[in-house]
């Protein structure tokens, strides 16, 4: 199953998956006759002697299905009642003695009518795809693309400072005057993203027609203020503002917002793997979870699951507690058992309602328990979230703090795995130096927080500048280091020629004085250095760097020349 270029279900997807669901539910009622007379069999096997236990085993384990399956293919009632019965089949298996096998059998025949009638007279309603992403926008900003901005400002000299630095970090901005304004304006289009000034905090009192105006574009907003008092950020989340900035305004601080919503609009399908043994059931899990755009694959062989995480790389696991064979916990142990998984989040999705057994299954391993039957929405949440937080501290681990670029370690490893993959394709890679001329002179002068602004604008603007294939990150203090691949030298310099031009059109405040800064670059490239390795290749880069700094600095030279 695909999704169309911008990551969200196509509404012929969608329709296909929505029929698969019904197809799956009514598939299972169908079934249901057969696991009944299953069942049937089994209490009618119960004698009174040992072998009742594993028989009882057996029942509590089919109704442990039934009690997880039913609520999620809308039988409510047959869920409660397999519920009920399974409680009263574990406490027997609890006991210390065998059970009384005539008053047992009397009681699960009762429990197995029960279970038919409740099968038999719930209704399956037909199941409604969502197929929007918890994003309404999404778009993919490259070098090539420009996100369209629009700003409310008021301030006739700010509004222009501001739409000349966000056109320099690669945005394309309109300015409007007033809030009101934003009316006649979208009759014929729509901003990726709205940032408005509303001054004093009287402003957030905005008008009917205004608020109307912001429900109708749909799309992130940021606000401005001259006060950051909780009751304006408050009103400020009243609107569903993504964000909010206190005068005056940081440009280098607006871009972080903005990069914060577009890097979530654009993030990668969520990849999540479930481990149960229930086939029909994993199925519509699996389906649910395909139509909130994630990409899932199924496990029904557990002895396989080293194997699984391997090859798919989950970024979540959902693990079933009770399956022959081979226990969740059991599992989630051996997944913990390899280093490169310790962080792996693992959640356990089971009919378990034994407070005291959840507990000791989380102690296993595991991150969180989900008890089923749970509904669509609630699952596609509950995973989302928990890979969101995952992603998050991945970054922390390997991107720099500053700049969200990557750390040193990381970058390095970067260049080896691309020139190793230029060299199987036969295609080249280009690899950058970049550092920031008279740094130190911008700490000395005006303070190590506003030096920070500066880093932090170049940041930016390589992460705009630059296409999504490329990777970046911070070398150390000033310096940075960018791999293009599939880039040649002419166009790596042509590229990096560019941010060196908007970066030198930036103009930084500090209590009234105004400065810009430039930047220097090296860049060395596989197809003129051969046989170079990825770190032969970061040498001759950094070499180039330094024949341009000697050569005047802000400018942009190739290796060898």
């Amino acid at each position: 199953m695909t999704a169309d270029a911008h990551g969200e279900l196509t509404s012929e997807l969608a329709n296909d998956i929505a029929v698969e669901i019904d197809r799956l539910r009514t598939h299972y009622v169908g079934r249901l006759p057969e696991e009944f007379i299953a069942l049937e069999v089994q209490i009618a096997a119960l004698d009174g002697r040992e072998k009742d236990r594993k028989l009882l085993e057996n029942i509590h384990h089919c109704l442990h299905k039934l009690t997880g399956s039913g609520g999620t293919f809308g039988l409510a009632a047959m869920s409660t009642e397999a519920r009920e019965a399974e409680n009263l089949v574990k406490s027997w298996l609890e006991a210390p003695h065998l059970i009384a096998v005539d008053a047992a059998r009397a009681a699960l025949l009762g429990v197995l009518s029960r279970l038919r009638e409740a099968g038999t007279h719930n209704t399956v309603t037909p199941s409604a795809v969502n197929t929007t992403s918890s994003a309404p926008f999404s778009h993919q900003a490259t070098g090539e693309q420009r996100l369209n901005l629009w700003l409310v400002e008021p301030d006739a000299q700010v509004g222009e400072e501001l739409v000349r630095a966000l056109t320099q970090f690669g945005y394309q901005v309109r300015r409007f005057a007033q809030p009101y304004e934003l009316a006649a304006a979208i009759v014929g289009a729509r901003p990726d993203a709205l940032i408005i000034d509303i001054g004093d905090a009287a402003g957030m009192a905005i008008s009917d027609t205004v608020s109307h105006t912001l429900i109708t574009l749909n799309c992130p907003l940021l606000l401005v203020s001259e006060h950051g008092d909780f009751e304006s950020r408050a009103s400020a989340a009243r609107l569903g503002a993504s964000g909010f900035l206190v005068k005056p305004i940081d440009a280098a601080r607006l871009v972080d917002h903005l990069e914060r919503i577009f890097d979530a609009q654009q993030a990668l399908p969520c990849r999540v793997l479930i481990v149960d043994d229930d086939a029909p059931l994993a199925e519509h899990f699996r389906l649910v979870l395909c139509a909130a755009g994630m990409e899932v694959d199924v496990l029904s062989e557990p002895a396989r699951i080293i194997e699984r995480v391997a090859t798919f790389r989950p970024e979540l696991v959902l693990l079933d507690v009770n399956m022959p064979g081979h226990s969740g916990p059991e599992l989630a142990t051996v997944i913990r058992h390899h280093d490169e998984w310790l962080s792996l989040p693992i959640v356990y999705l089971s009919a378990e309602t034994d407070l005291s057994k959840q507990i000791k299954a989380l102690n296993r391993g595991a991150d969180d328990f989900i008890t089923k039957p749970v509904s669509d929405p609630q699952l596609v949440a509950a995973v989302r979230v928990r890979v969101a937080r995952s992603r998050q501290l991945g970054e922390l681990m390997s991107k720099d703090s500053l700049t969200g670029l990557l750390k040193h370690s990381r970058i390095k490893e970067k260049i080896v795995v691309e020139v190793g993959r230029a060299r199987r394709n036969g295609t080249p890679v280009s690899v950058a130096m970049i550092d920031i001329d008279h740094f130190k002179s911008v700490n000395d002068t005006y303070g190590h927080a506003v030096g920070d602004s500066v880093i932090k604008a170049i940041a930016h603007l390589l992460r705009q500048r630059l296409r999504k294939s490329d990777t970046v990150g911070r070398y150390g203090g000033e310096e940075f280091v960018a791999v293009l691949p599939e880039c040649d030298e002419a166009t790596a310099k042509q590229i990096l020629d560019d941010i060196r031009e908007r970066f030198g059109a930036l103009r930084f405040r500090h209590d009234g004085i105004e400065f810009a800064s430039t930047l220097s670059a090296g860049v060395a490239c596989s197809t003129t250095l051969s046989a170079a390795d990825g770190n032969e290749l970061l040498i001759a880069a950094d070499a180039a760097l330094y024949t341009a700094k000697h050569a005047g600095r802000n400018q942009v030279r190739l290796a060898g020349e």
